[in-house]
């Protein structure tokens, strides 16, 4: 079984068929998704998401293109949702220096913000990471403590910069990139990084990988990100999967 530990479910792109997409996890072999919020609406949306599906755990908190909307307020609401069960993360949350939809010392504020609020509740964050590799590293440095952890979300470092990642605590997850043709770092990073290292995600409906590139992603086309790794570290499909659920489990302590 697979596990997508990246998807905004509450797209308007699966508007049409989303309860079906669901109800056909099983099917696909997926056996647990995380439903990633990016502002206050969807990360209440996120909770409720996990709170009526088995298979759908949830992160909360405000991605940096909609850090511009952010305040105190909002953010007392998103620490309020982490007592939700199935709240797992927070996230996704980070710098985004290719859009620049919000200004860049709003993004780093809140950034800030968020880790902190992380650490003080003692939950793993997930980082979006655009054009910004050197703030975003030297951020997540300072704000360093016993215990971070979390996801470096569709990873587009290169492989030393993974590596420090690795040091302070968070897994390296692949996205649909990764099939490529032209993605010559990311396909480097999984052939270098170990396997319990690394996770494997969608960032449906964004991202869709090879064959379907073009189309709508979903949490059922991870399973081409893991057969790509496979491919490129030479292993079994097999191996990649146990090992990317494994570390999903481990991070979120999910039993």
């Amino acid at each position: 079984m697979l596990v997508d530990s990246h998807v905004h479910l509450d797209d308007g792109r699966f508007d049409r068929d989303r309860d079906k997409l669901i109800e056909r996890f099983e099917q696909d072999g997926i056996s647990y998704v995380l439903h990633a919020a990016y502002d206050l609406q969807s990360s209440i949306k996120a909770v409720n998401a996990s709170e009526k599906h088995e298979k759908i755990y949830a992160s909360v908190g405000y991605h940096p293109h909609d850090a511009k909307d952010a305040t105190d307020e909002s953010l007392q609401i998103i620490r309020s949702l982490t007592k939700k069960s199935k709240v797992v993360a927070i996230g996704e949350i980070g710098l985004d220096y290719h859009y620049d939809y919000s200004p860049r010392d709003i993004q780093k504020k809140w950034f800030v913000e968020q880790i902190r609020m992380a650490k003080e509740l003692d939950m793993p964050y997930i980082v979006h990471d655009r054009e910004a590799h050197g703030d975003i590293f030297n951020i997540m440095k300072a704000e360093q403590y016993s215990g971070t952890r979390g996801i470096m979300h569709c990873y587009s470092g290169n492989v030393e910069l993974a590596r420090e990642f690795i040091k302070m605590g968070f897994l390296i997850s692949i996205a649909g990139p990764i099939t490529f043709s032209n993605a010559r770092k990311t396909k480097e990073v999984a052939k270098e990084i170990p396997l319990e290292h690394l996770l494997i995600e969608t960032d449906g409906p964004y991202l869709t990988p090879v064959p379907f590139r073009g189309k709508r992603n979903e949490p059922a086309y991870v399973r081409y990100v893991a057969q790509e790794i496979a491919a490129i570290k030479d292993i079994s499909f097999e191996a990649v999967a146990e090992a990317t659920t494994g570390n999903f489990k481990r991070l979120f302590n999910i039993k």
